[in-house]
């Protein structure tokens, strides 16, 4: 009951007091204007009035695409990256870890490719990575990866022309969800298993996707994807699904953090990031939260949700990289 009611505070506080794309009058680009129910958006969508971005865009000529290099093998499993840059890149540039989402059980690395390719067009070097997922190997498994991962990119960063100082993880859903428990709690012993000598996995931001957060709440426990991701119940291992959740490493030296989240998402609920944003408020970390009213899961697939968080992006980083 005082969990419930604990809740109920955070997501009241936040709707009245957290800036957000409706609310915050220093927002130059507004929200484009969303749907009261997924039923309506999908109609919209069937009609023909609602563009969607491009899932699979060709690679410009003035990037280069460096696919399938292996930055982890374990249990016979070879996990691969991509990485996609300029050409004629003259300097180390601010590189974007990209984590896909798919509920840890399915997507792939190539789901990002469309801002793969925007943000390696605006000077980054953009990495996106596979991690094993929820029917190979059971949490902290994928955790495990990505944070090898990042440390990959690290240790070969002269190779590619990254600046490892000026590090992003982004990612949507189980993504965010990686990329905020990374971002908050990378250091922690049980996450670096498996991953070669080397630097560590901190970043300088992160950009949130609609991302799970806390997955203890009453409504994750009881949700088959995070059952399968961790592997066993809340009931028999309670610790398990505290050390999953990014809320448990949250603390004033973490990275700033860029959130952006539907109203109407039937698979993340928006009181998740309706907490993040009021508990890294009361730690202190920098941070911007984008509450779209109107939107669902994946919403960024639309054009001008797209454009809208590409903008906010940018400026994010031109901030705090």
């Amino acid at each position: 009951m005082k969990n419930t009611l604990l809740l109920v505070l955070i997501i009241l506080f936040c709707v009245v007091g957290c800036k957000t794309a409706d609310t915050d009058p220093e927002r130059p680009l507004k929200a484009p204007k969303g749907y009261m129910n997924e039923t309506l958006l999908k109609m919209a969508y069937g009609l023909g009035m609602l563009d969607l971005i491009d899932s699979k865009p060709p690679v410009p000529d003035n990037l280069e695409a460096i696919k399938e290099v292996t930055y982890k093998t374990i249990g016979g499993i070879d996990l691969h990256l991509d990485i996609y840059k300029q050409k004629d890149l003259k300097a180390p540039a601010p590189t974007m870890v990209f984590i896909h989402g798919g509920a840890w059980k399915k997507g792939k690395r190539q789901d990002y490719l469309p801002y793969m390719i925007d943000y390696a067009q605006k000077g980054f070097v953009t990495v996106t990575l596979s991690y094993r997922l929820s029917g190979v190997a059971k949490f902290p498994a994928a955790a495990q990866d990505v944070n090898c991962g990042i440390k990959w990119v690290k240790q070969h960063a002269a190779d590619y022309g990254i600046d490892p100082d000026r590090m992003v993880l982004i990612g949507g859903s189980a993504g965010g969800h990686l990329s905020l428990l990374l971002g908050y709690g990378g250091d922690e012993t049980v996450f670096n298993q498996d991953c070669e000598q080397g630097p560590d996995s901190k970043v300088k931001a992160i950009v949130d996707f609609y991302g799970p957060v806390d997955l203890t709440t009453p409504y994750s426990i009881t949700t088959e994807q995070v059952q399968s991701f961790m592997g066993v119940s809340y009931e028999k291992n309670p610790e398990l699904y505290k050390l999953g959740s990014p809320s448990t490493f949250i603390s004033a030296d973490d990275p700033p953090t860029l959130i952006f989240q539907g109203t109407i998402d039937s698979l993340v609920p928006v009181s998740q990031s309706d907490s993040l944003a009021s508990w890294l408020g009361e730690a202190g970390v920098p941070h911007d939260y984008h509450r779209l009213k109107g939107w669902p899961h994946t919403m960024d697939a639309s054009k001008k949700v797209n454009e809208y968080a590409q903008f906010y992006i940018d400026a994010f980083l031109e901030k705090y990289l």
